[in-house]
């Protein structure tokens, strides 16, 4: 019993020394924590609302409690299902057609033999992920207005007879999304997956060309094993937006004529906190998606582990 107490009074002083002398590192992190504490952690509280018929007057803890009564309306609203459906597939069209167009076109880019011309590329393919999407929304839809510079060029080269209604047409904005979404993110996505080639032991490269391997080859069976790890890790941390939807997409490129392909789940729950002040419905529709983000999650993890052996927890 003396000796316990006698290594616990040890571990004290040593422990204090540690955290003195990782101070600098102590006061770097410690804000970091107490913003996630301040607003991450404490506002999950807030979904005590999705419960409530919650009234401002009243308060978190004052308003009365009605149960899963929210979750019943939600779900038998048509307007939620017309924005879980689009929500769903422009997801899908995200993970399935976007998300791998980083790692396509990193093995591009590697591929290119003149230094000056690859940091040339690299570069240019930065910059659309620096630009606000209001920018964005704006030069998409000036583009490709019936009278911008697409149409004209088509009707100049009589690929059509009509402009097209690129953003009256319900059945394009889909396809436009994918477009856009390639185009504003394909470069930075790209990063990550060239320092991990960069990593790549180059012995590696020297042999397989010494056993008569060519480029496609050596991209098969040495780049592409090497980055699968990396590709499942980012892969897991991605399903869990499958629920949530581009919502500058929808407000900026979104409208009337499209709304049955554009509308999302976030911009239903913005309209119905934000426009219709049904803070406990919204809460509650924000709920739905957290927990179906956490099941995706859990079970992308599992499937990764199970198929790859990667996780990651």
């Amino acid at each position: 019993m003396f000796g316990a107490e006698k290594r616990r009074t040890r571990s004290r002083p040593s422990t204090f020394r540690a955290f003195r002398s990782q101070l600098p590192l102590q006061l770097m992190i410690w804000p970091c924590m107490l913003f996630l504490l301040i607003f991450a952690y404490i506002p999950i509280a807030g979904n005590l609302i999705a419960f409530q018929a919650f009234d401002l007057s009243s308060g978190l803890f004052g308003s009365r409690f009605v149960g899963l009564a929210n979750f019943t309306e939600m779900f038998s609203d048509a307007s939620f299902y017309m924005a879980m459906k689009n929500t769903v597939i422009l997801s899908l069209l995200n993970m399935l057609i976007v998300f791998p167009a980083p790692l396509l076109f990193a093995l591009i880019v590697n591929e290119i033999p003149f230094l000056r011309f690859k940091k040339l590329v690299q570069t240019s393919s930065y910059l659309p992920n620096f630009i606000s999407f209001a920018m964005v929304a704006s030069m998409w839809i000036f583009l490709l207005d019936p009278k911008g510079m697409v149409n004209q060029s088509l009707l100049l080269l009589h690929l059509v007879r009509h402009p097209i209604e690129f953003w009256t047409e319900p059945g394009l904005f889909r396809p436009l999304s994918v477009l856009i979404g390639i185009w504003k993110g394909v470069g930075w996505g790209a990063i990550i997956y060239l320092a991990a080639i960069s990593g790549i032991n180059p012995d590696l490269y020297e042999a397989a060309k010494m056993d008569g391997a060519g480029r496609i080859q050596r991209i098969v069976r040495i780049t592409l094993p090497q980055l699968i790890p990396l590709f499942s890790i980012l892969f897991i941390l991605n399903i869990g937006t499958l629920f949530n939807g581009n919502l500058d997409q929808s407000v900026l490129l979104g409208n009337s004529f499209n709304k049955e392909t554009s509308y999302v789940i976030e911009y239903y729950s913005l309209q119905m906190g934000l426009e219709l002040t049904r803070y406990s419905y919204a809460t509650a529709v924000s709920f739905f998606q957290s927990v179906m983000a956490i099941l995706l999650v859990l079970i992308a993890n599992w499937f990764s582990g199970r198929v790859s052996g990667n996780r990651l927890f």
